[in-house]
């Protein structure tokens, strides 16, 4: 795929209201490959003062959307499953790199690991991805 045809599926992705209310950017994309990373703010943390599995789950899942998308294809997940092995604090860095394992013709594999800003595993999730036979939105003429 065109370097562009990437940077426009990252601006797409960088779009993303969700991922932009929690703080998500979109560092890297690459066929295949994506890192994301979002700042554990003080609102995102559980009764336990811990950061809120959902937050840490929310990051896994934006680098997970942008890598499986990466093709210009839509890709949809059909299962994700993580593992917390750490907790972080508030003020954070937290880093999500999502990598692409297998690729099949409508099935594909994902790892993802969520470090902090040390390099320590906060998190480890496997994804599948199914692609559609579908170009992303404002990559089919429109």
């Amino acid at each position: 795929m065109e370097a562009s045809q990437l940077e426009r599926i990252a601006a797409q992705i960088q779009r993303s209201p969700f991922a932009r209310s929690l703080g998500i950017r979109l560092e890297k994309l690459e066929e295949g490959h994506a890192v994301a990373t979002m700042k554990v703010r003080e609102d995102m943390l559980n009764f336990q003062g811990n950061p809120h599995g959902g937050a840490i789950f929310a990051l896994a899942d934006t680098a997970f959307g942008a890598a499986g998308n990466s093709h210009g294809t839509k890709a949809v997940a059909l299962d994700m499953t993580i593992s917390y092995v750490s907790a972080v604090e508030a003020g954070a860095l937290l880093r999500a790199e999502a990598r692409e394992e297998s690729l099949g013709n409508r099935i594909g594999f994902y790892r993802i690991t969520v470090t902090d800003q040390a390099g320590s595993l906060v998190a480890n999730v496997q994804a599948t991805v199914y692609r559609k036979r579908e170009p992303l939105p404002g990559f089919d003429g429109s």
